[in-house]
């Protein structure tokens, strides 16, 4: 009696290891009980519509970042340089998410294993180099608050470097599913919302998104502990409202990048995590979509609380308009209220002055 039972464990052990190569997209859907709609639903048409509109949006707002970036010689130094790596990284996110939506619904049952994971990797390359974007402002902004400049010390060719690393891990990142981390061999362990990644993958990534925004959450905490303190000391020798109205300025600032960051990604993150641990008993799929579209979404705040806080880079996208619309853009530029090179030479002197332009 034993033998027999020890035998069909091994034939399921042996079943459950079995690699699919061969089989369609259709295969490791019906594994996780995912449905492939044959006709288009409200459901879907609504998703698209909405997913195409943030598409364009995204599209348009970043382009428009990298040209003004580009355009204007005063946005020349290290963290615009990467305030237009992360537009770059979101302007791509738009177009990979653009292509997710027209490779969706009845047309996922069209696609090859390779333009399946290809749809997946370009999502998750984007993603992952506009979070690891977000992370490197955040990380020049704490290097320059703490020395009292206005900008960093990089070099350009450290900048350089830096953005080579962060799409070289991006695109590392997306490639991993189809290389290595998918359950093609092991479909018992298949993601119920992508069906050929390995439910392990899911929890890494998401584990590793959150452990990004703790790292995001410690530094700008220790900026806004050192501000405070700084503008404590600062305050006994300069006006109060100066004082206070600093600190409510960054308080905002720090409120908008944090709250953005928890309101976008926080949800597909979650789901990721639970359909990682839970799989198929998760029902994760119902969700799933409108999640990634509000992780989109962030692609689109990024400009906003990054750029459109600028008064340089506003009359910047005022003059890029203006040329768009056929108008005759005023010969003479409008000179920035601080000079940049007198700046640098009166900063330490006029420090509590010009430090609301710096971290804000």
């Amino acid at each position: 009696m034993v033998e027999p039972k020890l035998n069909v464990m091994a034939t399921e052990s042996s079943e459950s290891h079995k690699c699919y190569h061969n089989e369609s997209i259709t295969f490791f859907y019906a594994n996780v009980n995912k449905t492939i709609n044959e006709n288009w639903t409200p459901r879907d048409i609504t998703v698209i519509a909405l997913g195409l509109t943030v598409c364009v949006i995204v599209l348009l707002a970043n382009l428009m970042v990298m040209v003004a970036i580009f355009k204007n010689q005063r946005f020349h130094f290290p963290i615009y340089y990467l305030l237009g790596n992360m537009a770059a990284a979101d302007l791509f996110a738009g177009m990979a998410y653009a292509n997710l939506m027209l490779n969706t619904g009845p047309w996922t049952a069209e696609l090859s294993k390779k333009q399946w994971y290809i749809r997946g990797a370009l999502i998750d390359i984007s993603l992952t180099a506009s979070v690891a974007n977000l992370l490197a402002v955040a990380v020049e902004r704490h290097q320059t608050i703490l020395t009292m400049q206005l900008h960093s010390n990089m070099t350009k060719r450290r900048v350089v470097l830096l953005i080579v690393c962060i799409w070289a891990a991006a695109i590392l990142m997306g490639l991993v599913p189809s290389l290595f981390w998918n359950c093609e061999c092991d479909v018992s362990n298949c993601s119920s919302v992508a069906p050929l990644y390995h439910r392990r993958f899911l929890i890494f990534w998401a584990v590793l998104n959150l452990l990004t925004f703790l790292i995001m959450v410690v530094i700008y905490t220790h900026i806004f502990v050192h501000v405070k303190r700084h503008w404590s000391y600062i305050s006994q020798h300069s006006f109060e409202v100066r004082h206070n109205q600093t600190v409510v300025n960054l308080m905002k600032t720090i409120s908008m990048v944090l709250g953005a960051f928890v309101i976008c990604w926080t949800p597909g993150l979650m789901v990721l995590l639970v359909d990682g641990v839970m799989g198929t008993k998760s029902d994760a799929n119902r969700i799933e979509k409108y999640c990634l579209a509000i992780a989109e979404c962030n692609s689109l705040v990024n400009p906003i609380i990054y750029s459109l806080r600028d008064d340089e880079m506003r009359r910047t996208f005022k003059s890029i308009l203006c040329c768009l619309c056929g108008r005759t853009a005023d010969q003479r530029e409008e000179n920035s209220p601080i000079d940049i090179k007198a700046s640098l030479q009166e900063f330490p002197v006029n420090w509590d002055q010009k430090f609301q332009d710096q971290a804000l």
